[in-house]
């Protein structure tokens, strides 16, 4: 299903520099500024995280541009590119029909024999996690500007879970951090 003519207009006249600028903007005042993954800052810093835009406007197109993203992710060293943003901001609009490709998308991965080698992390507008109100601002943990996929090499994330002295805690913490800020403090960060 593609997502309604209006919206993809109004992101037409964003260019794909203003989208990838929108993203590492997140990147850094939302993720990294509030500490939600400790992890991201060395990365960004290093130049080491690869934003991509898809401007697919169908999902074939879509697994077109993630199968290409993940073919560089693996072809490259860690040393050239950590971890790859594909942000597809027209397709995916509707955070169900999100959740079914993600679901698709596993089934790929286990195809590729993908397991143990990346991750993929999923981020939304609309994010909400299983049983949560829409207006818990725990979701905020996994809502960005556009949806997005986060490719991460699991050797990365065992190394880095490895060093961290409680990598169990960090989804609590998150989730009291933004219940305490709340919706304007959340917005105050975003915006």
């Amino acid at each position: 299903m593609r997502i309604s003519e209006w919206r993809i207009s109004y992101l037409s006249r964003m260019t794909v520099e203003e989208i990838q600028h929108q993203t590492k903007k997140w990147v850094e005042q939302f993720v990294i500024g509030l500490g939600l993954c400790p992890f991201a800052s060395a990365p960004m810093r290093a130049g080491l995280v690869h934003i991509n835009v898809s401007e697919a406007t169908t999902l074939e197109a879509l697994v077109a541009d993630l199968v290409r993203e993940v073919e560089q992710l693996v072809a490259r060293s860690r040393g050239e590119r950590e971890t790859t943003l594909l942000v597809t901001p027209f397709v995916l609009e509707d955070f169900e029909e999100f959740l079914d490709f993600l679901s698709e998308m596993e089934a790929l991965w286990e195809e590729a024999n993908l397991d143990g080698v990346l991750q993929l992390v999923s981020f939304h507008p609309d994010y909400r996690f299983a049983g949560a109100p829409d207006n818990d601002p725990a979701n905020a943990t996994n809502r960005s500007p556009f949806p997005m996929l986060h490719l991460l090499r699991e050797d990365s994330v065992t190394e880095v879970l490895e060093t961290h002295p409680d990598p169990d805690g960090i989804p609590e913490r998150n989730v009291r951090l933004l219940r305490r800020m709340g919706d304007d403090g959340i917005r105050q960060v975003m915006t």
